[in-house]
């Protein structure tokens, strides 16, 4: 990768969508040494029917090393003079009489595709593998259905992306079910969950690495409130990411913080 991404590299038809938080900076950053790009990519969907805001201070608050977020707004406006946004193809209603958050991803997939595969890895050179996913609720979907259709290839690299992770967002039924390599953290509430067990098997099906947690003495599905809850999303992030972190320069190698292979 030869830099980190801003906002005048997306096209500006999106551009209004993306909201990037740079990197905290260390004292490795602070210093003299060459500037190096980010080692990697935290992309964040908000939910149904929210906006970025919140994401954006998630992506800042999180202080990862080495990692920018890109917050995304849902590609479309509520309907009725509503405030707030969705991923979504249409609005549609629930047997329950809400929103049903399962509407089709044409235009997510369309969204993703432009900022990640056009801009991210084409344009900026990033490898899939430092490009994760942190979505709630209809943008976990979103994200579980972008990275599933990057189909795994055996024998071939650069197949799956850093991870995603989904809270109380299932697949979508219109995903595709090959087998997909990028390794998956969903997490739901302990009761009323939209993460049922039935949705559980679906994503256990195309992904191949899945690892489920189910949030004591929840009711609902919510964003983490504990730092029990914190750390789940911390532990699976500290296994996937990358660093510069004794390397001599970008083009030397990226180290797995997990103690993982370097790539």
């Amino acid at each position: 990768m030869s830099r980190a991404p801003l906002k005048s590299d997306f096209p500006s038809s999106i551009s209004q969508l993306v909201t990037i938080v740079s990197p905290p900076v260390s004292p490795q950053t602070a210093s003299s040494a060459p500037a190096r790009p980010p080692a990697n990519i935290l992309i964040l969907l908000h939910g149904l029917g929210d906006t970025p805001d919140s994401f954006t201070s998630l992506g800042a608050a999180l202080q990862l090393p080495e990692t920018a977020c890109i917050s995304l707004r849902g590609p479309a406006s509520l309907p009725f003079g509503l405030q707030g946004f969705h991923w979504g193809d249409d609005i549609e209603m629930a047997t329950s009489g809400t929103l049903d958050p399962d509407a089709g991803f044409t235009k997510s997939r369309t969204l993703l595709h432009q900022v990640v595969e056009e801009v991210l890895v084409t344009s900026l050179g990033y490898p899939r593998r430092a490009i994760f996913f942190l979505g709630f609720g209809q943008g976990g979907m979103a994200a579980l259905d972008f990275a599933s259709l990057l189909k795994a290839k055996q024998g071939e690299g650069d197949n799956e992306y850093g991870g995603v992770i989904s809270i109380g967002g299932p697949l979508p039924h219109s995903s595709p079910s090959h087998t997909a390599s990028t390794p998956v953290l969903l997490v739901g509430s302990e009761r009323g969950s939209l993460v049922t067990s039935e949705s559980e098997k679906r994503v256990r099906n195309v992904f191949s690495t899945v690892r489920m947690v189910r949030w004591k003495g929840r009711t609902q599905d919510g964003m983490m409130k504990t730092r029990e809850e914190a750390r789940d999303l911390m532990e699976f992030l500290a296994s996937r990411l990358r660093s510069w972190a004794g390397t001599e320069g970008p083009g030397k190698g990226l180290v797995e913080v997990g103690g993982g292979s370097t790539a």
